[in-house]
């Protein structure tokens, strides 16, 4: 009797590449600017017209689901950059923190 070799699922890094809501600039979440990443996430929300939620639920959650899908590989030095992008995004959409 034959085994079935079992398929790996990389689900979570087939939704990134291929979101259907926003189209991301390649490489953007391994950038070192949080600026970057953020105006990048904040473009990419506002020019869609397929994302259901308002741009900056849009920007916000594909950043956290970037970072809570890759949080076990991410080293403190990578996280950084992608903690201060969730600030710098409330910043430019008027949504900062009191």
């Amino acid at each position: 009797m034959a085994v079935a070799k079992k398929t790996t699922r990389k689900w979570s890094a087939k939704v990134t590449k291929e979101s259907d809501a926003l189209d991301l600039k390649k490489d953007i979440f391994k950038s070192k600017d949080p600026e970057k990443i953020a105006r990048s996430l904040k473009r990419s929300a506002e020019a869609s017209h397929r994302r259901k939620a308002s741009p900056f639920q849009s920007a916000m959650s594909m950043l956290n689901f970037y970072e809570n899908r890759a949080g076990r590989n991410l080293s403190k030095k990578q996280k950084a950059p992608l903690e201060k992008a969730k600030k710098v995004l409330r910043k430019i959409f008027g949504r900062e923190e009191n």
